[in-house]
This record gives structure tokens, C-alpha cells and sequence, in this order.
């Protein structure tokens, strides 16, 4: 198959104690057409409307759009109506790429200028605010880093060490779980094993960025597809001064391809959550969220 089509519904509901009177949000949900996706239709339907309203793009490129409001209200619906073609990617060999150590040197400033590219990558490379540079994440993925290893040879195999010996487990986390008790615990779910790659990765000085997507997930067999059942997803790319960018999920251990749907990347969760924002009011409040992921026929 050269590709693939999906409608994805993407709802959020919030329910406020007590009632919101200002209120400004950032949505990351429409998905940035790749050399591997295309967009067919997009629709962001926000209740109650905002007084202001500005669709633009964030510094990485990812489609943003900035919702305003200045009239009191006690709920916000805010749901994403999406079409989308993936691509197939071409074949990869991960044999087929520089040495790690060569990547790394090529990352670093000489005193000569960087090319574009790999200027732009630099930025992936340091510190962000849920991924920490640590010796602790160095030494785990060692062992994959053998010298002389090609670069994408070693990621696939700190891919499947973490795959191997994580667990999935959506109650032993939140987004503010540090990263040291996961790699303590050994449990978390994708966002966690995707912080935990980026902090390996950056900790031996590779650049490598934080993908959120969707990821087409099949019903039990004869059981119907649930509307609202599916969830957000979470992978990885890093940086290959041969092949450029390249994915990698270290949930499942496999190389992103026609199921895995890409909405944004940046240096974390943190700069491509699905919605946030500042409000004025409002007391307790937790998010109703319900995706759904349905194949098309085109």
C-alpha cells in the first residue's frame, strides 16, 4: 500500500467548578503537512466562540491556533475534524548511516558555520523542560552505542532495549513524572518512554525531537471500532546528518509508517500539547478527552 486515509475526531471537554471569566488557549491540532502526510480537511469547531481567533504557526512550523475569551463560561468544547493521507516512507537500512560518534561531531560548533540543516538540529540537542541532560541516561543507553556503530543501528537498539524493558502502564505516571523515576520504576506509557529516548539520546549528544501524533490502533477481534477510544500518541525523531530526520516508536519498537499520523514535534511535550492555556477563574478542573482514529477507503 503507497497510502493511507483517516478521519480523525479529536474532542476536549473541559468542566469548570466555578465559572471562567478570561481565558486565553493554545491548540497544537491540526496536523503539519510532511513529505509523508497530506492534509485533505481540517475543521477546529470551539464552543463558546471566541472573541478572538488567530490560526499561525509556532517557531518549529507546527499549525497553531490561538483562541481567546472575554465573556464568562462554565464549559469549553473544543473538537478537531480531520482528514488525512499518510504516505508511505521509502526503505530505510539502519546499517546504512554514519558512525554515532561522526553524528555527534558534526552536531558541534567548530568555528566554521553549520549547514542549515544541521543548524536547525542543533537546537534539538540540549535541555528542555521535561527532558534533562543526566550521565544516569547516558549510561543506560551505552550498551547500544557501541564505538564505531552506525547512528540509526544504535537507536533501533536503544528502541527495543526500552520496549523490552519498560512496561506499559497508564496509571504509574503524569506529565510531570520525572524522568528518573521512570527510568527507576520501569513503567509509563509513550510519552514517558519518548522523554526517556530524547533524554538518552541528548545526553550523548545527538539532537532529537519529540513527535505527537495519532496512531491507528485495531478493535479486538469482531468487536466494533469505539468512537472516542483511541488516544493521543508519542514517538521520537532523531537526526541523521546522512538521511536527515528519522522516526522511531519505542512503544511499540517499530519505525513510524502508514499507521502512525504526525500533528506536531518540538524539543518536548511541553511545546506541542494538544491544549493549553491560562484561565481567570474556573477552580478544579480535569479535561474530558475523546480520540478516535478511522481508517478510509480514500
Amino acid at each position: 500500500m503507497s497510502s493511507a486515509f483517516y478521519q480523525i475526531l479529536h474532542d476536549t471537554h473541559y468542566r469548570y467548578a466555578s465559572s471562567v471569566t478570561l481565558a486565553q488557549q493554545l491548540a497544537h491540532l491540526w496536523p503539519r503537512d510532511c513529505p509523508w502526510q497530506r492534509n485533505h480537511k481540517q475543521q477546529l469547531l470551539v464552543s463558546p466562540l471566541p472573541c478572538q481567533r488567530q490560526d499561525a504557526l509556532d517557531v518549529f512550523g507546527n499549525p497553531l491556533t490561538r483562541l481567546v475569551f472575554e465573556r464568562p463560561h462554565d464549559e469549553l468544547k473544543v473538537s478537531a475534524r480531520l482528514k488525512v493521507e499518510v504516505l508511505a516512507r521509502p526503505a530505510l537500512n539502519v546499517q546504512d548511516s554514519p558512525a554515532w560518534e561522526a553524528a555527534c561531531s558534526a552536531l558541534r560548533y567548530s568555528g566554521q558555520p553549520l549547514a542549515p540543516g544541521v543548524l536547525d538540529a542543533a537546537r534539538f540537542r540540549f535541555e528542555s523542560p521535561y527532558v534533562h541532560l543526566k550521565q544516569v541516561f547516558a549510561d543506560f543507553a551505552a550498551e547500544c552505542f557501541s564505538p564505531g556503530r552506525p547512528l540509526l543501528a544504535a537507536v533501533d537498539g536503544l528502541m527495543l532495549k526500552i520496549f523490552s524493558e519498560f512496561s506499559f502502564d497508564a496509571a504509574a505516571t503524569q506529565v510531570a513524572t520525572p524522568l528518573l523515576q521512570v527510568l527507576e520504576e520501569r513503567r509509563g506509557v509513550c510519552q514517558d518512554f519518548a522523554h526517556l529516548m530524547l533524554a538518552c539520546l541528548r545526553s550523548l549528544g545527538l539532537s532529537a525531537r519529540y513527535i505527537s501524533g495519532y496512531l491507528l490502533t485495531q478493535p479486538p477481534p469482531g468487536q466494533p471500532r469505539l468512537i472516542g477510544a483511541d488516544a493521543s500518541h508519542a514517538w521520537i525523531s532523531v537526526f541523521c546528518p546522512q538521511h536527515g530526520w528519522v522516526d522511531f516508536d519505542p512503544t511499540n519498537n517499530i519505525r513510524p509508517a502508514l499507521e502512525h499520523i504526525t500533528l506536531a514535534w518540538g524539543r518536548d511535550f511541553a511545546d506541542v500539547s494538544p491544549l493549553r492555556g491560562v484561565i481567570l477563574g474556573g477552580g478544579s478542573h480535569d479535561p474530558e478527552v475523546q480520540v478516535t482514529v478511522m481508517p478510509l477507503s480514500g
